[in-house]
């Protein structure tokens, strides 16, 4: 018989991992393990695996690693950065409510937000925008005439922008954002982005939130992305559309986005919550 791994099932705004405590339990293969266990019919079901660690570094107190559903392992996560926030806290592997988190991106720095016990919502300082990478975007083939990103530029300005919030993304502003299932997956591994693409379909509401619906490369359509909404909210700023504080309403839930002036951090806040735990076996 396989190894069974404890495991807990976790989601912020609906954007669900597989929670797993690498300080007591290994995951030897985990491109392999966020494969099996993240399907949704013959697995637990999930956007993909999250492995808890501790931080190889004493600048941070533990680290994230974060597989896509695909395998892919990705850069950074706001969602299920705020999960292990909410974890760490109450599993109580620490009782700090300011910690620091290693990800392939960087040290990000939660804020919990606890009452009586309980986590109810945490800030992430996503850190500073980035709108140029030539390793992640190319603008000369996105503004092609012949390419699906011919949205790049719309009346009144820009109608779509790339920014990286540790991963990259494209926002585009537009009424029709239901495409996402149609043009997320050509966007995504479209020439222009070398290492393919989350892609946020942006739509400004009349009561001045964003409505935004993600396809995430590796996952496909998720309910939620916290990186997705960072790079929404800095678009929708950059391009006039909003200001510097907004209100993203995804799929599965609503966060907060300030990006200040003072630092020029973006800072996410919103929810996280426990599904359930479990236990499954490593795949073979």
């Amino acid at each position: 018989m396989r190894e069974k791994i404890p495991f807990t099932k976790m989601h912020g705004a609906g954007n669900d991992y597989i929670y797993v405590n690498t300080l007591l339990y290994n995951v030897p293969d985990p491109e392999k393990a966020a494969i099996v266990w993240s399907d949704r019919h013959k697995g637990i079901g999930s956007d993909g695996l999250v492995l808890i660690g501790k931080s190889p570094i004493p600048e941070a107190n533990f680290s994230m690693r974060i597989f896509n559903a695909d395998g892919s392992e990705a850069m950074m996560c706001g969602n299920a950065s705020r999960c292990i926030g909410k974890y760490v806290y109450e599993r109580v592997l620490t009782t700090q409510t300011q910690i620091r988190l290693l990800t392939k991106s960087g040290i990000k720095t939660l804020s919990l937000h606890v009452s009586n016990g309980v986590v109810e919502s945490v800030t992430v300082d996503m850190g500073k925008p980035v709108l140029e990478d030539e390793n992640l975007f190319n603008p000369q083939i996105a503004k092609s005439p012949s390419t699906p990103l011919a949205l790049w530029r719309g009346v009144g300005g820009e109608a779509a922008l790339f920014v990286s919030m540790g991963n990259p993304h494209f926002v585009i502003f537009t009424d029709d954002i239901d495409q996402v299932g149609e043009m997320g997956s050509k966007l995504e591994n479209h020439a222009a982005f070398p290492q393919r693409c989350n892609i946020e379909f942006a739509r400004i509401e009349a009561d001045g939130t964003i409505r935004t619906r993600v396809w995430e490369r590796g996952s496909g359509i998720t309910q939620a992305c916290g990186t997705g909404a960072c790079a929404t909210a800095v678009s929708a700023c950059i391009t006039g559309r909003a200001g510097r504080h907004s209100s993203i309403v995804m799929d599965g839930g609503t966060l907060d986005i300030e990006w200040r002036e003072a630092d020029n951090h973006v800072y996410m806040t919103g929810p996280a919550t426990f599904v359930f735990d479990g236990e499954i076996e490593l795949p073979e």
